[in-house]
């Protein structure tokens, strides 16, 4: 408690900084105890018209753009520096805003933010077009331009990386931008804010607006001045973005979605490492991982093995207070989340499916949940189907590669997947087989900086990381001029 009120301390000055045009205020509950953190001001369609010719002005007109490349990057570079020298506040502000676990936010999370923007500050003098070798006397180029004003809006899962996995590229490609973070978790965009304006990125360009999806997020989706969206999420609200996008001024959208992730464990794997794995996969982030491995697929072979251990290692995965080094499994992020995945364990229940270990409230105050899993699922169950997005795996029996592809397969989502084989001839047969966006041989979570990341099917388009990412914020200009009497063309 001590430490939440020197964080709510710090960070009181720059929360009071942000205005909106109605004077509204939205509040912010820890997930941790269900109190309220803090009141922020809460943007609406008026705000973002605001924030939006801000980062016309400051595109149209302003710095960043024209700057060249490498001097971009040294206020990247410098930006990825202050968050380091921040680091605890961050990881606190997560801890209590979102339920994410301290300790991990202070190795991994902020970390990889800033390592996020050094990676495209690496990139921002790179930029380049092609020569191209014309048909006939014409001399033709490429340019790669930055797109132009772009509408962020970001999940409550990791409001810090993902903040940065939208941000950094654009900011890298000379874009300008309005921000939207999930109103359930905005103490940390807000924060990142006030250090933009420190590293020296110009005033217009990093613009963020703290509102609800169906005001300030539906606003930028459709504004006429917005050049393009990227947007994490679920696949219902994706669906609106792009809809909006498409009735306005046909705008790009990139969509990082939906998932149901499987885990196919063949006979040959290690059973107990089989096991970490499948944990890791679904109880990381108490489950609110877009590509957590929520479906678990384990050859008939080793199946009684593996259920045996697994009933015995999951008990491992203690649920507590995110500020506590020895909790694995932090709060759902809000009641609405806590509530929505306990009806699904119920829905579990009542299908027939065989509760191996958890299903019940983990505390009395806060929003903890028990790591649960089901047994004796079946394809067309309900927590089989649908992305519930918390600590629930469904865990099946398959006999054969052939029915194990078809059950991985058997969704509308395609984000990512794993596998766990020492047969690299299975490994090349799966991999190439099931169709989702990523596949994780022998590993799970294997999230890189350099490694694209996006989805097949209903999962979404458009990828996160890599270089990727960054032509997402940039469009190609051909330009050709006449040669004349040229030795060669």
């Amino acid at each position: 408690p001590s430490y939440s009120f020197h964080l709510f301390f710090i960070h009181q000055e720059i929360i009071n900084s942000f205005i909106s045009s109605t004077g509204r205020t939205l509040e912010t509950i820890s997930p941790r105890t269900g109190e309220v953190i803090a009141r922020v001001a809460e943007g609406d369609s008026a705000d973002v018209d605001l924030a939006v010719a801000a980062a016309r002005q400051a595109f149209d007109h302003g710095p960043w753009p024209r700057m060249s490349g490498f001097v971009r990057g040294r206020v990247l570079s410098k930006f990825a520096d202050l968050i380091d020298q921040n680091a605890d506040e961050l990881a606190g502000l997560e801890s209590i805003d979102a339920g994410k676990l301290f300790t991990f936010n202070k190795m991994a999370d902020i970390p990889f933010a800033a390592n996020l923007l050094r990676y495209y500050a690496g990139a921002a003098d790179k930029i380049h077009g092609d020569v191209l070798k014309m048909s006939r006397e014409l001399h033709g180029y490429t340019l790669l331009e930055p797109i132009g004003v772009v509408g962020h809006i970001i999940p409550w899962n990791f409001p810090c990386t993902l903040f940065f996995s939208k941000v950094a590229p654009a900011l890298a490609a000379g874009c300008t931008m309005v921000v939207k973070p999930a109103e359930q978790t905005p103490l940390s965009a807000l924060f990142f804010a006030h250090l933009a304006r420190e590293a020296g990125i110009p005033d217009g360009v990093m613009n963020v607006v703290v509102g609800y999806g169906a005001t300030a997020g539906a606003a930028i989706s459709a504004h006429m001045d917005v050049d393009k969206v990227s947007f994490t999420g679920s696949t219902e609200v994706g669906r609106k973005v792009m809809q909006a996008a498409a009735l306005s001024n046909l705008k790009p959208v990139s969509l990082e979605l939906g998932g149901k992730s499987p885990v196919l464990i063949f006979d040959d794997a290690d059973v107990d490492k089989a096991v970490d794995l499948a944990l890791l996969a679904i109880f990381y982030n108490k489950g609110e991982v877009c590509a957590a491995g929520s479906r678990v697929f384990v050859q008939e072979g080793i199946y009684d093995e593996f259920v045996k251990k697994l009933a015995v290692k999951a008990k491992e995965w203690t649920v507590g207070d995110p500020l506590d080094p020895t909790t694995r499994v932090g709060p759902q992020v809000n009641k609405t989340q806590f509530e929505r995945v306990l009806s699904y364990i119920e829905h579990g229940k009542r299908e027939g499916a065989t509760l191996l270990t958890g299903g019940k409230p983990a505390a009395e105050t806060g929003f903890y949940i028990q790591p649960t899993v089901f047994t004796d699922v079946k394809e067309d169950m309900m927590i089989s189907r649908d992305e519930i997005f918390g600590p629930v795996m469904a865990l099946m029996k398959f006999k054969t590669i052939e029915e194990g592809i078809k059950y991985a397969n058997n969704t509308k989502y395609g984000l990512a997947s794993g596998i766990v084989t020492k047969s690299l001839d299975i490994a090349n047969t799966v991999s190439r087989s099931i169709k989702a966006g990523v596949v994780w041989i022998n590993c799970y979570h294997g999230f890189d900086i350099d490694c694209p990341f996006g989805g097949y099917k209903m999962s979404g388009f458009g990828k996160d990381f890599g270089m990727e990412a960054l032509h997402k914020y940039l469009q190609t200009k051909a330009v050709v001029t006449p040669i004349y009497n040229s030795p060669w063309l």
